[in-house]
């Protein structure tokens, strides 16, 4: 299998630091370890990776050294704190730290979908419900309609006209709203195009709060993550940056690593970046810095973010569910309407 198909899930990860902490902790040899956590492995990516990574240390490398050849399954996060833990004697410790932290990292990317779930299946049903009305329901009282000899509603002369351009043209629209949907994933996947994307939303009304907390916390749990594995500050920076999802701020976390490297504070940049970070974060990075407790510091603000992303998260879906309830009854109305309006006048002219 080539490796640049392999794919893990996060789950997966998490399992394999996990119980490679435990079988180290309990004494085991590292080569025994992988071994068997190849044979308890389900994904077929996990099993030839672990099998690669047997072999590799067999020959004398380190799992670290191993791990690299796969960067882009298991990230720069996950190889350095292995890298550390292995050079430091505290590998069953570091895989302990990150096995938590990406259960952290897990729970927090759950909760915005979960938030985002309920509006998205209201949306889909919106569109089947009216979808089956309007093409395979109403077409077949369509012949009634016409034979009238009446002035049907306006709502009506809609749904006709809307009906029989979907009979008519229902294939091509649906292509090409999937052709749009795979060329707004191609366009987005241009850096200049996701940086605008990126700022977009960062300065969106509510989303952009929820962006701007959902990065905080996992930039504020992953320095912490490093810093706790005695990773220098600059590379735990540089690390941080290329796990964020949001481009914006990849970009100011590689300026701070720069600033960093020629004596600045993390906390100096953050400060003249407020639209960016809230003064909250530089005031305690302040602190965490002049009492060499960041990563305590960096831990706390994380779970401060996480919380507040929570709340966030409740308050979209509280505004969002009936605001969506309304428009689908609004679109699903107009269609039952449409049709039972002039069924109605009909059989009120034959009384």
């Amino acid at each position: 299998m080539n490796k640049f198909f392999f794919w893990i899930p996060l789950q997966e990860k998490i399992i394999f630091a996990k119980n490679l902490a435990v079988m180290i902790k309990a004494g085991m040899p590292i080569l025994d370890s992988v071994k068997l956590l190849q044979k308890q492995a389900r994904s077929k990516s996990m099993i030839e990776i672990l099998r690669q990574i047997t072999e590799d240390i067999a020959n004398g490398q380190f799992l670290s050294t191993s791990l690299e050849r796969f960067k882009g399954v298991f990230g720069d996060l996950m190889i350095n704190v292995i890298r550390v833990g292995e050079a430091s004697g505290i590998l069953y410790e570091n895989l302990n730290y990150l096995a938590e932290e990406l259960n952290k990292k897990r729970e927090l990317r759950r909760k915005v979908l979960s938030a985002l779930i309920y509006p998205i299946i209201i949306v889909i049903a919106t569109f089947i419900i009216t979808g089956l009305l309007t093409v395979y329901i109403f077409p077949k009282i369509l012949p009634i309609f016409k034979s009238l000899k009446v002035q049907l509603p306006i709502t009506t002369r809609i749904l006709i006209n809307v009906s029989e351009f979907l009979l008519s043209y229902g294939v091509y629209v649906i292509f090409g709203i999937i052709i749009m949907i795979i060329a707004a994933w191609l366009i987005l996947k241009i850096k200049s195009v996701r940086f605008f994307a990126n700022r977009l939303i960062l300065y969106t009304p509510l989303v952009g709060d929820i962006s701007q907390n959902y990065n905080m916390a996992n930039f504020c749990r992953t320095l912490s993550l490093l810093l706790k594995s005695d990773i220098k500050v600059v590379e735990a920076l540089s690390i941080t940056a290329d796990s964020l999802p949001n481009l914006i701020y990849r970009k100011e976390f590689k300026e701070i690593a720069k600033e960093i490297s020629g004596g600045g504070e993390i906390s100096k940049h953050l400060e003249k970046r407020q639209r960016l970070f809230p003064p909250m974060l530089s005031q305690l990075v302040a602190i965490g810095e002049a009492t060499g407790n960041l990563s305590e510091t960096l831990l706390y603000l994380s779970e401060f973010h996480e919380k507040k992303l929570d709340e966030m998260t409740k308050n979209l879906s509280t505004v969002l569910e009936p605001l969506l309830m309304v428009i689908m009854g609004a679109i699903v109305g107009f269609v039952a309407l449409s049709i039972i309006t002039p069924i109605y006048e009909v059989t009120q002219n034959l009384r």
